[in-house]
């Protein structure tokens, strides 16, 4: 179970460090409907990070079977395209840094957050989590390593628990410390807001470059 939670942690931090779902947590925090809204997203969030990983936990179940040293080709040709896929997501956010003292554009559907429901935010905070490319890909990793890992039902719950758990708590700390400390958060989540919004692309094309490098040595290494 240790090998799978070291093979699944870098890919819930790729999932945590995601400018985006963080912006939009800050901002519904900012909101008037704050707490319900939050609330929701944060929801939603956690829900679609377990779906997917869990997902594709149960469809990683059906690749052959090796032992532990020898060759998987199968394990490594998905790592290999996940890695590709990967780097490919890594070269998009690169290239679509802004200039220097420009403003970078934040997605229309933000324009809304002020008028957002909870239910509205619960399905936002899923689709961001469960539906993005990027997280889709990294889930998809996350599967195939749990999937692939030999474990017993009870082994999987946990390192899926320790999974959905660290990435999702990029969002689930400001909202909490929200909650516990309204007053005092509105100052520190907005410098957070602006920070996140200049150096989202660069953030992750980083991380994914890193990530995608990580996942093709390990489909080398499978062969």
């Amino acid at each position: 179970m240790g090998a799978a939670i070291g093979d699944i942690l870098p890919l819930a931090v790729g999932i945590a460090i995601s400018p985006i779902p963080i912006i939009a947590a800050i901002l519904m925090l900012l909101s008037p409907k704050a707490r319900s809204t939050s609330v929701g997203f944060l929801g939603g969030w956690v829900l679609g990070i377990a779906v997917a990983a869990t997902a594709f936990t149960l469809l990683s179940s059906v690749l052959p079977e090796s032992d532990e040293d020898a060759a998987n080709p199968v394990t490594a040709v998905i790592q290999l395209v996940l890695g590709a896929g990967l780097l490919f997501l890594a070269l998009r956010q690169w290239r679509s840094r802004p200039a220097p003292g420009v403003e970078p554009p934040l997605p229309k559907w933000m324009a809304g957050i002020d008028t957002m429901t909870a239910g509205r935010a619960l399905g936002l905070g899923f689709l961001l989590a469960a539906v993005n490319p990027k997280n889709l890909l990294l889930g998809a990793a996350a599967g195939v390593a749990v999937g692939s890992a030999g474990l017993d039902p009870g082994a999987i719950v946990v390192v899926l628990l320790v999974f959905t758990v660290i990435a999702a708590a990029s969002v689930a700390l400001p909202v909490i410390a929200y909650l516990v400390a309204s007053d005092r958060m509105a100052a520190p989540l907005e410098r957070l807001r602006a920070w996140l919004v200049h150096n989202n692309a660069t953030v992750m094309a980083v991380l994914l470059l890193v990530i995608g490098a990580v996942l093709i040595g390990k489909g080398i290494g499978n062969f």
